[in-house]
């Protein structure tokens, strides 16, 4: 599991190894890892590092010294390397060594700002060494325009590698928010600790891969301000039986999605719950929707009940219900009965106040804004966007519910303030039937959890949210190998993806 933390809390760790006058060594561990990570994705690009086209973006503080240190090395393999200094002074030991090693210094200003961003361009590899995590706001004058020439290249597939020095200029390291121009990188290399603000909204997405390098923090970091679970840590979280077994104990989920109107959301939910290995489907719906169900999967038990005469541990509510009086009813029962239950899509407008942690709510960004408004918080799906974590955490404790807010990087918030953060998706998941999908996991986790109450620590149910994300987003990504993604052909990822993560290897796809 990758714990994250905020820049402020980064920066106090570093006090008291500072005040032991180690600040020399902690920049040099830093440059060092910065050197090797951009030495190795130069190499798989290009072959080799000699003869390689370098440019540093350097800043005026410890950051700009990083990337030029980072540089010197890369110049000792053969490198030719330029540093733009983006202010009017520099680390001065920095661009001591790296003047020493041959580089090449230009300042950057308004007169040749066009130019030095076009021979930017050119290179194979840009360190971005412009502001660490005491900056603050987006990048503004010349530097912005040279953010927005790679920016742009970037998005068309093409232009050097870019690599950020700690987290790329421009985020904010608490928080993930971008105030006008970020330098986007296809690579961050972050020291210490992963950064909060390289997990969520716009940060999540400007970070490209993160690779976070050792530099001794540890001892005085704290505790985590978000975490993010890895592959490893989802065997513990999926269900595995025993052979004590039978299909009761193995967990059973209500699922009451869909409607007339919006008959796939309940089929593609239930056929993810049973792909990731839920013991039983007990379906509540129109007639018309059950009968599409039982053609798809024969295996659910299908009915017109009550959500209080069907006995299941879980709940999955909402998907497709539209304007079906009767699955709206249903909806709010199921966040009503105090059994875990996933509430999605036209349900979460009848979310109120006073609700568990066991009661996952799945909204989107517009979704969240309706439902915040309706606690009495104003909010845009623009603010969200830009800073969601604020916002996923204000809806978990209005609600005293589990809120995981999809997006590029979905968060899962506790009510008592934990938080998760994945980002395994494709962005061919963006498409209508994904969220249902995600809800049928995320159902099947929740009803097959065998942890005792007691030993439910507080974010347990924000963790088995952030699985399901996780176990969505890289189904998805498996299924994109093969072109654009379709929610409903999902399952043999899922299944294939559970079957691996609690030991059980299956085929590979093709």
């Amino acid at each position: 599991m990758i714990s994250a933390y905020t820049g402020t809390a980064v920066r106090r760790a570093e006090t008291p190894l500072l005040a032991e006058g180690r600040g020399g060594e902690l920049m040099q561990l830093a440059a060092y890892g910065l050197y090797a990570a951009t030495a190795d994705r130069l190499a798989a690009r290009r072959g080799r590092i000699y003869g390689a086209a370098v440019t540093v973006l350097a800043g005026r503080g410890n950051n700009g010294g990083d990337a030029l240190y980072a540089a010197a090395r890369l110049a000792r393999r053969g490198a030719a390397t330029t540093a733009v200094l983006t202010s009017h002074t520099a680390h001065p030991e920095a661009l001591a060594a790296f003047r020493a090693q041959g580089g090449k210094v230009l300042a950057l200003t308004e007169s040749n700002a066009a130019a030095l961003a076009g021979a930017a361009l050119g290179a194979d590899a840009v360190i971005d060494g412009v502001l660490g995590t005491g900056g603050s706001g987006g990048l503004r004058g010349p530097v912005r325009l040279l953010a927005e020439t790679l920016n742009a290249a970037r998005l068309q597939g093409q232009g050097p590698l870019v690599v950020a020095c700690d987290l790329p200029s421009g985020v904010d390291a608490d928080t993930g928010q971008v105030e006008g121009t970020c330098l986007r990188a296809d690579l961050t290399v972050t020291f210490g600790a992963v950064k909060t603000g390289l997990l969520a909204g716009p940060g999540a997405a400007a970070a490209g891969e993160i690779r976070c390098i050792d530099i001794g923090l540890g001892p005085h970091l704290g505790a985590p301000s978000a975490y993010r679970l890895q592959a490893k840590d989802l065997a513990g979280l999926l269900p595995v039986p025993t052979p004590a077994d039978y299909k009761y104990s193995r967990g059973v989920l209500g699922i009451a999605a869909g409607s007339d109107t919006y008959p796939g959301a309940a089929l593609m939910a239930t056929g993810a719950a049973l792909a990731t290995g839920v013991g039983m489907v007990r379906y509540l719906g129109p007639g018309a929707v059950a009968r599409l169900i039982n053609l798809a999967h024969p295996e659910a038990v299908c009915g017109s009940g009550t959500v209080g005469d069907t006995h299941v541990q879980a709940w999955v509510a909402g998907p497709g219900a539209g304007n079906d009086e009767d699955q709206r009813r249903r909806a709010s029962d199921a966040m009503a009965s105090g059994l875990p239950a996933v509430i999605d899509a036209d349900a979460i407008a009848a979310v109120r106040a006073g609700l568990h942690p066991g009661v996952v709510l799945t909204p989107h960004a517009g979704e969240l804004t309706a439902l915040l408004r309706s606690l009495g918080e104003d909010a845009s799906r623009a603010d969200i966007e830009a800073d969601p974590i604020r916002y996923a955490r204000l809806a978990a404790q209005l609600t005293g519910a589990t809120v995981l807010l999809k997006g590029w990087a979905t968060l899962a918030a506790a009510p008592t303030g934990e938080l998760y953060s994945q980002a395994e998706a494709t962005p061919w998941l963006a498409t209508a039937g994904s969220g249902d999908t995600l809800a049928g996991i995320l159902g099947a986790l929740l009803a097959t959890d065998r942890t005792p109450d007691t030993e439910r620590e507080p974010g347990h149910y924000a963790r088995l949210a952030a699985a399901a994300a996780h176990l969505h987003g890289r189904a998805g990504a498996l299924a994109a190998v093969d072109g654009p993604v379709q929610p409903s052909l999902l399952e043999p990822q899922i299944r294939s993806l559970v079957a691996n993560l609690t030991g059980r290897p299956r085929r590979k796809f093709k």
